[in-house]
């Protein structure tokens, strides 16, 4: 069974720093593309950073230069360095797993963590 756990979360003040990990299990790391999201209530999830099992990354425009989306295939986890912390990046972050297959044909499957807070302060 697949299962993506975040952790790191926390409450911090304006100009602060927080990091985000993410670690999964059950499935070959390797292969995923992955993505950190974010929700405030009453708001649709957006997306934050993701990063392509090559390596390559895309962020929000919101959070371009302040955060840092990192991956590390032998312990099978992906971080969310975040810097320069502003209280509109209060939300709950979860980390979104993309499995990805090729071969034998085009295959992917979503999975999704519980979410962590990050609340931050003014």
């Amino acid at each position: 069974q697949v299962q993506v756990v975040e952790s790191g979360g926390g409450l911090v003040q304006a100009g602060g720093s927080l990091r985000l990990s993410c670690v999964t299990s059950g499935t070959i790391f390797e292969r995923n593309n992955m993505g950190w999201y974010r929700q405030t209530p009453g708001k649709q999830r957006e997306l934050v950073a993701t990063i392509t099992s090559r390596g390559t990354t895309n962020y929000a425009d919101s959070v371009k230069g302040r955060f840092t989306i990192s991956r590390d295939n032998a312990r099978d986890t992906v971080w969310l360095q975040m810097n320069s912390l502003k209280p509109e990046d209060t939300a709950v972050y979860y980390c979104h797993a993309e499995e990805v297959y090729t071969i034998p044909r085009p295959e992917s499957f979503d999975y999704w963590g519980q979410g962590t807070q990050v609340t931050v302060s003014s």
